[in-house]
């Protein structure tokens, strides 16, 4: 690899970093107006007809983004973990093909990324 392609994969690594810094940003914006609307004292009356439910524009449009967010981010990671490690699994079973369970159970786990983003996005949700 020449100094020209590693000093583009070093920015091209750095560009994704920053990236997912600022979709945290924004999602954790997201949660907070969120449980920050949760701490006003609501009257007896509203309390009852909204039963936790938000109508604020304003919070339900941070909460539908940073949902999408988390569902976004979680799939992008859930699919760069299963190429990785299914190529290397792949690799691994062609050259020994007992270590198929093994492998097969790192790409599973690998998923596991995306349902970790699916499931935050419903708490989220479950909110608004």
């Amino acid at each position: 690899m020449t100094p020209t392609q590693r000093s583009f994969k070093r920015k091209l690594i750095g560009a994704w970093a920053l990236s997912l810094f600022l979709m945290f940003v924004v999602f954790g914006f997201g949660a907070v107006k969120i449980f920050a609307q949760d701490a006003l004292p609501d009257t007896e009356q509203t309390a009852h007809a909204n039963a936790g439910k938000h109508t604020d524009p304003d919070i339900v449009k941070f909460a539908f983004l940073a949902a999408a967010i988390a569902v976004g981010v979680g799939a992008i990671g859930g699919g760069a973990a299963v190429g990785y490690v299914g190529a290397a699994a792949m690799g691994a079973i062609g050259e020994k093909p007992e270590l198929a369970i093994r492998a097969l159970l790192f790409v599973g786990l690998a998923e596991g990324i995306a349902i970790y983003g699916l499931i935050i996005a419903i708490m989220i949700l479950g909110k608004v």
